[in-house]
């Protein structure tokens, strides 16, 4: 995330069990995002993710601001 040039937002809740998701909301067409899983502080363990996801993480991240908004991290409660 340190080549972002935008700070994250952040959207969390107080329960315990809680997962996050890090969101490039379109900033062309409201219903379309990017989501992927991370941690508390919208990091992604790239590792975890599949390559298709993984190519995905990185063309959004290239893609903030033209395309995407800032990303920001959303909790979501564990189902």
């Amino acid at each position: 995330m340190d080549s972002l040039l935008c700070p994250l937002s952040m959207s969390t809740d107080s329960s315990p069990a809680v997962r996050y998701e890090l969101r490039f909301q379109s900033l062309s067409n409201a219903g379309r995002a990017y989501v992927f899983p991370c941690d508390a502080d919208g990091n992604v363990d790239l590792d975890a993710l599949s390559d298709k996801a993984r190519m995905n993480y990185l063309h959004a991240r290239t893609v903030v601001g033209r395309d995407l908004s800032c990303p920001a991290v959303v909790a979501n409660p564990a189902h």
